[in-house]
């Protein structure tokens, strides 16, 4: 039996990473990959997914219960397709785990969230206790959820490929659903997404205000990085919660992270730990964000990042 993939996506844009990383994470289950993308207005959209490397067919479900993604339509959809596919893989950013748990329910299935290595059809190891310790997990049921840790699993290609498009006619009444899609507020930003940037810059509590983030733009700006915080900076007001870097919040794996003025909570190391090369600034010389990191400077942030953005420029 195949392997089917929900697709996550930019509204009206392109196929998140996350997805893409989810399909190279289904095709070692040794067996054909179908993917699902689900919305409304979806012929362009369904045109570039069927491109992507990996995938050998691509179910297309277009109608206005979908456009948002909402658990409850799109779990009953995906319920209606499961007799086909032994596996079920999602990608583990918030529509996959909105989705799953719900899914899982109706199939009356163990869900296995987070999985950063497939060991083979039945066996998956996924984070425990924020990380810190590696599980490895047998499932025996019959139909396997998945939801996959994008930065563990390089992604496909986003062209290449050349999927059969099968658009899905018998749709599952959707007059059972609870909740109201009310209103979306997306951040606008020129800076890159957070999840897939080469370079991130974040910041802690030591930053003092929201204001003082200026300075880690201005840092961002010369290494065309994103921006990222702690929790605790996010929960101080300083920046919005889609900064957010961690166990609750978003999951990086860059080629440069810089931690400035954060502690290094096993929460917040949960989010980007799988970093290439960590650079820590805190003036704090028993910060636990040093234990973790290639590079440390202790000091103070207001003299030091100064004379990075002035050394930056130099270049």
């Amino acid at each position: 039996m195949a392997v089917l993939v929900l697709l996550s996506y930019e509204k009206g844009d392109q196929i998140r990473k996350i997805s893409r990383s989810a399909i190279s994470a289904a095709g070692k289950l040794g067996t054909e990959v179908h993917a699902l993308l689900v919305g409304d207005h979806l012929d362009g959209l369904s045109q570039k997914a069927s491109q992507l490397q990996g995938i050998q067919k691509l179910l297309v479900a277009e109608h206005a219960a979908y456009a948002h993604m909402q658990a409850e339509p799109v779990a009953d959809l995906i319920a209606s397709l499961a007799g086909s596919y032994e596996f079920i893989v999602a990608p583990a950013n918030a529509e996959g785990k909105d989705i799953l748990p719900r899914l899982a329910g109706l199939l009356d299935v163990q869900p296995i969230s987070d999985v950063v290595e497939m060991i083979d059809a039945s066996t998956f190891v996924r984070p425990i206790y924020a990380g810190s310790i590696l599980a490895t997990v047998t499932s025996k049921d019959a139909k396997k959820l998945l939801s996959v840790r994008g930065t563990t699993f390089e992604a496909v290609a986003e062209t290449g490929g050349n999927a059969t498009i099968e658009k899905i006619e018998n749709l599952p009444a959707s007059d059972k659903q609870l909740s109201v899609f009310k209103e979306l507020k997306l951040s606008q930003s020129d800076r890159p997404e957070l999840e897939s940037a080469r370079v991130v810059i974040s910041g802690g509590r030591g930053m003092q205000s929201g204001e003082n983030f200026v300075l880690l733009e201005k840092i961002a700006d010369q290494l065309d990085a994103a921006i990222g915080a702690s929790r605790a900076a996010v929960d101080a007001g300083f920046v919005p919660n889609d900064y957010q870097v961690g166990q609750t919040g978003k999951i990086v794996a860059p080629e440069l992270y810089v931690a400035v003025a954060l502690s290094g909570a096993i929460q917040h190391l949960a989010g980007m730990k799988d970093s290439k090369i960590v650079v820590a600034i805190n003036k704090d010389p028993e910060a636990p964000i040093f234990k973790v990191s290639d590079y440390g400077i202790i000091g103070d942030l207001f003299e030091i990042l100064p004379q990075l953005e002035a050394a930056l420029k130099a270049r």
